[in-house]
């Protein structure tokens, strides 16, 4: 069937303007530089988002003024350009647009005044520190809130990460939050092979109760760490 006149010259003016702003907005994202690219800082991922918006209206709408989606590109680039020139001679700055790193654990414990400044919850520390190979806390001696949201590990002397081993006997092999928050998690209680009386007890023994409780992990050992829910911490560098 052959296509009619005017939809044919539609579609190859769509597929010009396609080709059209695809390169013109990588070679912005060139221009901007290959961080943008790589590790997106708010900044950054907001300016990335308006760029993306703005490329889809001279395609989505052929009559359109091609002029309409790549002035205001060029604008925004030369704008994240201009202020990454600025951040380079101000720290004052640079801390405006993409933040500061934030420590989250030091010498193997939780800082919760960090993460409750960077609205960090226990899930995803404990979550990116399974990522990075690190599933117990006292492996750790310093993790790192990086302004891309990476979290950068520095282990504790004479830590590896962890590949497997030997575990406690009925545990089925990974380290589990038992108390998270002063809530118990009973279903990582009961893939450990254990129950509410053996930690009652435990806690008992260190002068505490689940409420009182911030963090616990059983290990593959079988030992256990517990962080309090109030707890003085030692001064880290930042």
């Amino acid at each position: 069937m052959l296509i009619p006149a005017r939809w044919e010259a539609l579609l190859v003016t769509l597929v010009l303007r396609t080709v059209l702003i695809y390169f013109f907005v990588l070679v912005i994202l060139r221009l901007m530089g290959k961080r943008e690219i790589g590790q997106l800082s708010p900044f950054d991922f907001v300016v990335a988002i308006i760029i993306a918006e703005l490329a889809t209206i001279p395609i989505e709408s052929p009559r359109t003024p091609l002029w309409l989606g790549l002035v205001p590109i060029t604008v925004l680039a030369v704008l994240e350009i201009g202020f990454s020139y600025l951040a380079l001679h101000s720290r004052r700055l640079r801390r405006l647009f993409y933040g500061i790193p934030q420590v989250v654990v030091a010498h193997g414990k939780l800082v919760p005044e960090e993460m409750r400044r960077a609205r960090y919850n226990l899930d995803d520390v404990t979550a990116q520190l399974r990522e990075k190979g690190y599933p117990d806390l006292t492996q750790v001696e310093f993790a790192i809130l990086e302004t891309s949201g990476e979290l950068s590990v520095i282990p504790r002397e004479g830590a590896r990460r962890d590949h497997g081993g030997p575990c406690l006997a009925g545990h089925d092999g990974l380290p589990r939050v038992l108390v998270m928050d002063g809530e118990v998690e009973r279903e990582n209680l009961t893939a450990a092979g254990r129950d509410e009386a053996w930690l009652a007890a435990e806690l008992a023994a260190r002068g505490l109760a689940v409420r009182d409780v911030f963090i616990a992990m059983l290990a593959r050992d079988g030992s256990l760490f517990v962080q309090p829910r109030r707890e003085k911490r030692q001064d880290f560098v930042k």
